[in-house]
């Protein structure tokens, strides 16, 4: 990485662990200290546009969301100013938390920034049945409970194919969970854009708000705290799109790719060198082996939290 423009580094740089897909580190230098996310660039499912993403960023920085300061953006390295704050948990967030993160996302979609490319769409995959098979051939600890599930992850993947998606569509950040979010003085502050591009309006609103009404499971959401994303978005000037299974659909086609990507890295068997690390990988794949046919058959009762 060239990092010469950040200024005389005052000790090692350090390795934050956690990342999903890329990796990232804390640099402290005589300008002050800087997030360095060395990004996957080897076996991602579509290619960064760090460029566009970069140019995003700097105008909601502009624009005054509270995100950390984008600092440069190279074809495997993306630099931010360090913020700190406290790591919001996978729980239900405070009716204020989620009300103040929909006006931010109506902020941001109101940006106007230039996106010369439409929405990702990559083709689901259908090959659950040969991946099950390997799994349990080779002895993966969540294999037995793949292959029990992989006519679910069939009709998973048709859903997402099929699923009418009324739009609008929006430039937005894509991914605003409880892993990209700090607390600072009980207020948001939104992490990770690499992710960023246009999306379904209802796709957006229906992960966000979900996420942040939700435990680790599904058992406890809390219809307030999503109400109160929705009611936020509604304050910062945002319209709602009708209501339907497409306020859902981005979040389970999104986390059936992550769930397979993981997948093929533990079928590899070998410690890769960018990305999460292997037993971040098991963890991941398992966690979407047991949720998303949790996930997938509660579909009318989170359809209901529309109501």
């Amino acid at each position: 990485m060239e990092l010469s423009h950040l200024g005389t580094p005052t000790g090692p740089m350090i390795r934050v662990h956690g990342g999903f897909a890329n990796r990232m580190y804390r640099l402290d230098t005589d300008q002050g200290a800087f997030a360095v996310k060395e990004l996957n660039v080897v076996d991602r499912r579509w290619p960064y546009r760090v460029e566009d993403v970069f140019r995003f960023e700097r105008a909601a920085f502009a624009a005054g969301v509270p995100m950390p300061e984008p600092i440069s953006a190279g074809h495997d390295t993306l630099v931010h100013r360090w913020v700190e704050g406290e790591r919001v948990p996978e729980a239900p967030v405070s009716a204020g938390y989620a009300f103040e993160i929909g006006e931010i996302l109506a902020r941001i979609h109101a940006l106007d920034v230039p996106w010369a490319r439409g929405a990702v769409k990559e083709p689901t995959s259908r090959d659950w049945p040969e991946l099950a098979a390997r799994a349990v051939a080779t002895g993966q600890p969540w294999g037995d409970e793949l292959a029990s599930h992989v006519e679910t992850f069939l009709a998973i993947a048709r859903f997402v194919d099929t699923c009418e998606r009324p739009g609008p569509v929006v430039l937005t950040h894509r991914d605003i969970q409880p892993w990209n979010l700090l607390a600072r003085e009980g207020r948001p502050v939104v992490l990770d854009w690499e992710l960023a591009g246009m999306l379904d309006l209802s796709g957006e609103l229906g992960s966000t708000a979900l996420s942040l009404a939700k435990g680790p499971g599904f058992d406890s959401v809390e219809p307030a705290v999503f109400r109160s994303v929705l009611d936020g978005y509604v304050a910062g000037g945002g319209e709602l799109p009708p209501a339907g299974p497409s306020w859902f659909v981005f979040l389970i086609g999104g986390w059936l790719g992550h769930t397979r990507w993981n997948i093929l890295r533990c079928l590899a068997g070998a410690e890769a060198t960018t990305g999460p690390d292997l037993a971040l990988s098991h963890e991941s794949a398992g966690d979407g082996v047991r949720g998303l046919p949790d996930l997938f058959g509660r579909l009318p009762e989170l359809e209901a939290l529309l109501l």
